[in-house]
C-alpha cells in the first residue's frame, strides 16, 4: 500500500529529496508493473499493433533506455547519491499519466475528433512528464539553470534526430496512438513548429551544458 500511495505522491508533485533517497527494489517491481500495464493499455485496441505492443514488452524496455539516455546527462554532473537505477525506478513510477492513451476515443467519436483528442492526450501526457522530471532534477539539488538544460537537451536532441531521420510523424503517431495522418491537422502543426524549435535551440543547450561541465570540472580542481 505505501508503495501505490508513493506513486501518487510522486504523479501529483508532493514528492520530496527524501522521498527520492528512499526509492528502492520495491518501487521498481511496481513501477515495471504499472509501465507494464499502461503499456499494454497503450494499445489494447490497435488492430495493427504486434504481440510485443499488445503484451506491453515494448514500454517496459523503452523505459530503460529512457533512464539509460538521461542518466547519461545526468552523471557527468556528478549529483551525489544519484544513480541510474534511482532514474529508472522515477521514470517508472510516474508512467501511470499515460493510462489516458488507453481511453477507446475512437469507440464514441469520428476519427478526426478521435486523433485531435489523442494528440491532445499526448501533449497533456509529455507535459505532466516533463514537470514531473524537472522538479526531480530540482529536489537533487541543480540549480536552475542546470534544471533548464538538463530538462531539455534530452528533449530536443532526440526530436532533432528523428527530425533527421524523417520520423518524427511516425513517433507522434505511435506515441499518441493516432488512426489517421493529415498535414493540416491542427495537432500535426504544433509538433511542426516544436520540431522547428528543437532544431534551433539544441545547439545553445548543448553549449551551455558543455559550459556547465567544465565550470564544474574547474570547481573541483579548485577545491
Amino acid at each position: 500500500m505505501n508503495s501505490f500511495r508513493k506513486i501518487f505522491k510522486f504523479i501529483f508533485f508532493r514528492f520530496q529529496k527524501k522521498d527520492l533517497l528512499e526509492l528502492n527494489n520495491k518501487d521498481l517491481r511496481l513501477g515495471l508493473i504499472v509501465t507494464w500495464i499502461v503499456g499494454m493499455g497503450r494499445y489494447w485496441d490497435d488492430p495493427g499493433a504486434h504481440l510485443g505492443q499488445h503484451l506491453g514488452l515494448g514500454s517496459v524496455a523503452y523505459v530503460f533506455v529512457l533512464a539509460l539516455f538521461i542518466f547519461a546527462f545526468l552523471w557527468p554532473l556528478k549529483i551525489p547519491n544519484l544513480n541510474y537505477k534511482k532514474v529508472l525506478t522515477f521514470i517508472t513510477l510516474t508512467s501511470l499519466p499515460a493510462i489516458l492513451y488507453a481511453i477507446p476515443v475512437e469507440r464514441f467519436m469520428s476519427i478526426p475528433e478521435a486523433s485531435r483528442l489523442n494528440a491532445q492526450f499526448l501533449a497533456a501526457v509529455a507535459a505532466w512528464r516533463v514537470a514531473l522530471y524537472i522538479k526531480f532534477l530540482w529536489k537533487w539539488g541543480l540549480n536552475w539553470l542546470e534544471t533548464l538544460v538538463v530538462s531539455f537537451l534530452p528533449l530536443t536532441l532526440i526530436v532533432t534526430g528523428l527530425t533527421m531521420l524523417n520520423l518524427e510523424r511516425a513517433v507522434f503517431r505511435i506515441m499518441g496512438g493516432l488512426r489517421m495522418e493529415s498535414p493540416a491537422n491542427g495537432a500535426y502543426n504544433i509538433l511542426v513548429t516544436l520540431t522547428l524549435t528543437s532544431v534551433v535551440v539544441v545547439g545553445p543547450l548543448l553549449l551551455i551544458y558543455i559550459g556547465i561541465l567544465i565550470y564544474k570540472r574547474k570547481k573541483s580542481k579548485n577545491t
